[in-house]
């Protein structure tokens, strides 16, 4: 017997696990569109998921300090944004240091490089912040190289001591810089410099 298309939401919700942000759009190929709109609605009123803003909704974390949902992570909204109108998306500047956790700062502004429109997106905690941008230095990279590629440019080469290192050895695995090594050959000089020595560091040179 099938499941019915609240139970396959649902079902896709809590694979998903904690934190994750979606869309309506995130469960079209399982019904239609005022169908989903219905069922994430029903959803929230019951307090399963929360809505965002208008149209992005997330599963939310449980703080058990607060004892109460946690604030939403800004990240897996502006993913969900982006995959509802087929952008790729690459952080930039403060927002890729803070995934890294290379800052400590919280950003009011969380800002990405987008092949789609520019447009800033407020919701409770700040503003996500997508700006066009043709960048042929992303544009062939996976995400984890390009958040590395971005977070190294933000800090600038002056600023990567051993500190960052350490933070960046822990952050990607070997097989993460091995393709980091692959695909990042033709970004800036000293960008690529570091993302050798970090790959050669964890034996990932040749994986």
């Amino acid at each position: 017997m099938s499941q019915s298309a609240s139970q396959q939401i649902l079902a896709r919700i809590y694979g998903k696990g904690r934190g994750h942000a979606f869309t309506p759009k995130d469960f079209h190929d399982l019904t239609g569109h005022e169908t989903v709109r219905q069922v994430l609605s029903r959803l929230a009123a019951a307090g399963t998921i929360r809505r965002l803003r208008r149209g992005v909704y997330d599963y939310p974390e449980h703080s058990a300090l607060l004892k109460a949902p946690a604030s939403p992570d800004p990240d897996a909204m502006a993913r969900a944004i982006a995959r509802a109108h087929g952008w790729t998306i690459v952080p930039e500047g403060q927002t890729a240091l803070n995934l890294l956790g290379l800052s400590t700062q919280v950003p009011a502004h969380w800002q990405y490089f987008s092949d789609g429109p520019s447009r800033e997106t407020p919701w409770s905690g700040g503003v996500l912040v997508f700006r066009h941008r043709a960048n042929k230095e992303t544009a062939r990279l996976s995400p984890r190289t390009a958040l590395l590629v971005q977070a190294l440019k933000a800090l600038g080469e002056e600023h990567v001591d051993v500190a960052v290192v350490s933070r960046l050895r822990s952050e990607f695995s070997p097989a993460e810089l091995a393709r980091a090594l692959r695909e990042a050959r033709y970004v800036t000089a000293w960008v690529y410099e570091i993302i050798r020595g970090l790959a050669f560091a964890k034996g990932a040179a040749h994986a």
